[in-house]
């Protein structure tokens, strides 16, 4: 992937190597980061339970520097989220782009406290992306995820999906529909509509992306082959074969490797955000 003649955003704050902080209340809670610690990497959840308890009693965390990171990952989290709120900006009308933070290990969020453990993840309520770049490792060695920039580039525009989904009023359509939904299974199938949607949007990114930069950033031949080989190593099976040896659907929460490769290639051939309806067949 070529990357560095990109556009800078500069609109990247940088919390690395400032310690952790935690906002009193919150959005997704404990348990829910907990869970989701355990789905990405195997963390049990009572665990990571009790380590933001401890963390809840840290005082608050000052904000960080915002601009164009000095390091390697830092510009290149800034040039990839800036061509992709130039290629959002072309697909959707009124699009607004995300904040995007990256801190190390813990940080304060509109949506209570997160932790790498996290990996990656949007708070709709502050509509921030927010990375804690140690991610890239652990997916590359211990999930077997593709090492190159482009599976790099692929998981930063899921979460810009995601902030799309909360521009076109989805997000909150799907949450309410998990409230009235008859039990976790129910409720979990619409959260991997919202995923592979995700999945989907990260596509019509990369088939838009040299096109919204002038040229100045491009896929490589193979680029799309190592972007489906890291959205297989993520899959919902994969991950659980691999942290606890048997595979349990009915708590997927974004859908299957070949779902997530399925709608990533999607995307990228159709190159049209309304080819994205992950949700036809739920109704």
């Amino acid at each position: 992937m070529q990357w560095e003649g990109g556009r800078s955003g500069g609109g990247v704050e940088d919390r690395r190597g400032m310690g952790g902080g935690m906002i009193a209340g919150g959005g997704i809670g404990t348990l829910a980061i907990a869970l989701i610690g355990y789905f990405v990497f195997g963390i049990d959840p009572t665990a990571t339970t009790q380590v933001l308890d401890q963390v809840q009693q840290s005082g608050p965390q000052q904000a960080g520097k915002t601009g164009t990171p000095e390091d390697n990952a830092g510009r290149f989290v800034d040039v990839i989220g800036a061509n992709i709120n130039d290629v959002w900006a072309t697909q959707m009308r009124g699009y607004q782009p995300p904040r995007v933070v990256l801190y190390e290990r813990g940080t304060r969020t509109g949506c209570g406290f997160g932790q790498s453990a996290m990996g990656p993840f949007y708070c709709s309520l502050d509509t921030t992306v927010y990375l804690d770049l140690s991610f890239w490792r652990e997916m590359e060695t211990k999930l077997g995820a593709s090492s190159a920039e482009f599976a790099r580039a692929y998981v930063i525009a899921h979460e810009f999906g995601h902030h799309v989904q909360k521009l076109t009023g989805m997000s909150d359509k799907v949450q309410e529909a998990q409230q009235s939904a008859r039990n976790e299974t129910s409720a979990n199938r619409y959260s991997v509509a919202l995923e592979l949607q995700a999945d989907c949007y990260a596509g019509v990114w990369a088939a838009h992306a040299a096109a919204a930069s002038n040229g100045r950033v491009t896929l490589d031949p193979g680029d799309l082959e190592q972007g489906l080989e890291t959205a297989n190593a993520i899959g919902d099976d994969t991950l659980q074969r691999k942290t606890s040896g048997r595979v349990t659907p009915e708590r997927f929460t974004h859908g299957t490797s070949a779902q997530r490769m399925q709608w990533l290639k999607r995307g990228f051939q159709s190159r049209d955000p309304a080819q994205c309806d992950t949700f036809a067949s739920l109704n």
